[in-house]
Parts: C-alpha cells; sequence; structure tokens
C-alpha cells in the first residue's frame, strides 16, 4: 500500500539540475494502488509529511560531501518524495538486485539504509585507484565493501543528527552491513516504514538511489515536531565578519555639539527683533554634551590651544 504525500519537489533539487528522467520509477500493482484509494486506515500518524520531507531536502544537501569524499568527483544529491510502504512490498520492489542492508539506530530504535551493490562495489573500486566500474555479474559483497558501507554509514549517522537537530535531538548509530535483508533484525515484513530516498549523481553519471527507511514505530516518539513546523538553527556569527562590521561602525562620524544656553522669549518680543539688539543668557559651568539626539555626558567651557574648547566633567548614557 503506498500513502504518498503531495510535497512539491524541493527547490534544492531543482537547482541541483535533476531533471524527471533521473528519477526512480517505483510501480505498484493496481491491487495495492487502489486498496489505497478505497480508504484503508492511514499507514501512519504523521499528516501529510511535510516535516520530514523538508529534513529529507536537508539531509540532501549536507550528504553531498559524504559521498563526493568517495566518488572524487563534483556530486548532486538530492531528495526524492516520500513513500509509506510495508517493508514486504519495499524489499519486493528492490528484487533479487545485490543490496548493502546497513542497519542504523535512532535513539536505540532501529531504522536501515539500502545502498544499491553495484554502487558500493564501484566506490570501493574508486577507493583502490579503480574508475569506478563494478563487476557486472557482483553478487556479493567483499568484506572491504562492507566495511566500506559502515563508513558511508557513519558518515550519513553524523550527518542526520547535524540535520534533525532544530526540531529534535536524536542519536543516531550504525550496525554492521548485510547483504541478505532476511538477517537484519529489529524490522518485520508487516511493518510500515517511511523510504527517504536519495539521489546521487557525479558529473554526467547516471545518478544511483540510497535509501533511508525510518520505522513508523521509531518515528513515534518524535510525533509532535514531525506534525508541525521546522524552524531553522540560527546561523552561526561569522567572527571575521563581525569584527568588519565593527570596523566600519567606528569610522562613523558623529556630529557632537554643546548648548550654552537657551533663553526664551515672549513672540512678541521676538517680533520685535532688529540687528543690534542684545538678549542676556545665563549659562552654570557645566554645559550639556550632545551627541546625535543623546545627552552623552557635561563638561566646562574654556580654551585650549586658543580655541573654546570643553573639558569633560561627566560622562552618562551609554559610554559611560
Amino acid at each position: 500500500m503506498v500513502n504518498r504525500p503531495a510535497t512539491p519537489e524541493s527547490p534544492a533539487a531543482r537547482k541541483g539540475g535533476r531533471t524527471a528522467s533521473e528519477r526512480r520509477e517505483r510501480t505498484r500493482d493496481a491491487g495495492q494502488a487502489d486498496a489505497g484509494l478505497l480508504g484503508q486506515s492511514k499507514l501512519h500518524p504523521f499528516g501529510d509529511l511535510h516535516t520530514l520531507q523538508h529534513l529529507s531536502a536537508r539531509l540532501a544537501r549536507n550528504l553531498r560531501p559524504v559521498f563526493e569524499g568517495y566518488m572524487r568527483v563534483e556530486a548532486r544529491c538530492w531528495a526524492e518524495p516520500l513513500e509509506v510502504v510495508r517493508f514486504a512490498d519495499y524489499r519486493a520492489e528492490r528484487g533479487d538486485a545485490l543490496t548493502a542492508w546497513l542497519p542504523m539506530g535512532m535513539d536505540g530504535r532501529v531504522m536501515l539504509c539500502a545502498f544499491d551493490g553495484a554502487f558500493v562495489v564501484g566506490l570501493l573500486d574508486i577507493f583502490f585507484g579503480g574508475t569506478g566500474n563494478a563487476p557486472v555479474a557482483a553478487t556479493d559483497l567483499s568484506p572491504a565493501a562492507e566495511a566500506l558501507v559502515t563508513r558511508l554509514g557513519a558518515g550519513i549517522a553524523d550527518q542526520l543528527e547535524l540535520t534533525w537537530e532544530p526540531v529534535a535531538r536524536a542519536a543516531f548509530s550504525v550496525g554492521s552491513c548485510e547483504t541478505n535483508a532476511a538477517h537484519v533484525s529489529g524490522i518485520e515484513g508487516d511493518e510500515v516504514v517511511v523510504v527517504t530516498r536519495f539521489g546521487v549523481a557525479g558529473e554526467d553519471a547516471k545518478p544511483v538511489f540510497v535509501d533511508l527507511l525510518y520505522p513508523v514505530t521509531a518515528l513515534k516518539p518524535f510525533t509532535q515536531v514531525l506534525t508541525g513546523k521546522v524552524v531553522a538553527k540560527p546561523a552561526e556569527a561569522d567572527a571575521e565578519w563581525q569584527m568588519g562590521l565593527t570596523r566600519a561602525a567606528m569610522t562613523v562620524r558623529m556630529p557632537v555639539r554643546s548648548v550654552l544656553a537657551e533663553p526664551v522669549l515672549p513672540l512678541h518680543r521676538l517680533m520685535d527683533l532688529k540687528p543690534g539688539d542684545v538678549i542676556p543668557i545665563a549659562f552654570n559651568n557645566d554645559v550639556p554634551i550632545v551627541v546625535g539626539s543623546n545627552c552623552i555626558g557635561t563638561g566646562t567651557v574654556g580654551t585650549s590651544n586658543g580655541r573654546a574648547a570643553i573639558r569633560i566633567s561627566k560622562l552618562e548614557g551609554p559610554i559611560a
């Protein structure tokens, strides 16, 4: 049974240049499709899965350097739309193709990562200096290939923690690689899983797909955050940029003035003023020192080097 969320293609995927022809087709028989349309009970409690799709798009961006380190070429990585299926149906979809099954843990609850075996063999060939062309008839993974899968899984686990951190703190771990899904413990055939599929392609090469399978039971403790809105983690301040901004701000020129007196005259007196009239003023020993519209202190009027000046007596306000 399929429960496809109506999620739009992410901007990151479009930027990566993925075309419709690069997407892996997922086929289900008509009976299964009809059953879903006839309104059988929903397979998961997480709504439209927009939050998980958002996390998958972020994870795709984070996974790109993980794969580039082994592919040794610039790669594109994108997230496919999510799919909710039973594990037995997912295994049937993969068929007899060589697959590396890597059990992973999410706060101690089992999840699974599935790699195309040919992709793993090709990465191993590149690792040892080859061209990455996998043997056509590869039917099993060597211990070296299984070790490579475990290293890839460790890199994915690190990025999973980083990706999930804005919504929930979860610890991800890696188990031992298996080539037979029947040997994977912790996930039964009738268990419902959310399949998050990632496409990876180097330069003009044909894309390959890596799947992360979240059992619904593993995600249930996160139901509240998965049905809410994702708030992105604030970016850390760039120290060099902040220092440059501070230096630039320190060069801004500010007008500094002092008001010696503010006499008050009635309007009729102001109307009668003419050249030669004298307006008496009086001021204290200390006069205000004003920057912009803020008084920053007081000072005494005097002279310095033959010019009128103010000696600061007291500072107050933000620079005191």
